[in-house]
């Protein structure tokens, strides 16, 4: 049976419309190749919590820092971990040497890591701990803090600062 001109046309048509396949093979290898890439790439780095409240001051080290706790000391409050546990106005009007509500966070902390850890050796060494303070701090309230890390085991403070390309 012989096909009309017009139903030629409308067959030559139609193949012309057809959408061609998409092949996603290609596709899938880039998305892999970038996910293992950021994966990589990210947990290689360490930062410390970026906050607007203070400016750090600059220094140089040679070795990159652990990840520790964090105590952050803005303008206003002092922080454990993002969670605030003193006022600063409270702590600089008091005159105790160690800061009550840093204390029971930081006492809380170290039995939450011994609890992980289940060794008590390192906890009789002391803990890790790293202030992020701001450059205009007074040395009241970072004495303070310091006699307060000590009262709690924490006896490795590191203070955080921008670190500065050796010239």
């Amino acid at each position: 049976m012989e096909m009309s001109a017009r139903a030629k046309r409308m067959q030559r048509s139609n193949k012309l419309r057809k959408q061609p396949a998409l092949n996603l093979v290609s596709l899938m290898d880039i998305f892999t190749i970038l996910v293992f890439f950021l994966l990589v790439t990210s947990s290689s780095s360490q930062q410390l919590p970026n906050t607007k409240d203070l400016r750090l001051p600059n220094s140089t080290a040679k070795k990159a820092p652990e990840e520790t706790l964090i105590i952050m000391v803005t303008e206003r409050n002092i922080l454990v971990q993002g969670r605030n546990v003193a006022n600063l106005q409270d702590v600089v009007a008091s005159d105790d040497k160690v800061i009550g509500g840093l204390k029971k966070e930081l006492e809380f902390q170290s039995s939450n890591k011994t609890q992980l850890t289940n060794d008590e050796d390192s906890a009789s060494d002391g803990f890790a701990v790293t202030i992020m303070g701001d450059e205009n701090l007074p040395f009241e309230v970072l004495s303070r803090i310091l006699a307060t890390c000590r009262q709690a085991n924490y006896t490795k403070i590191a203070f955080a600062a921008n670190q500065k390309a050796k010239q």
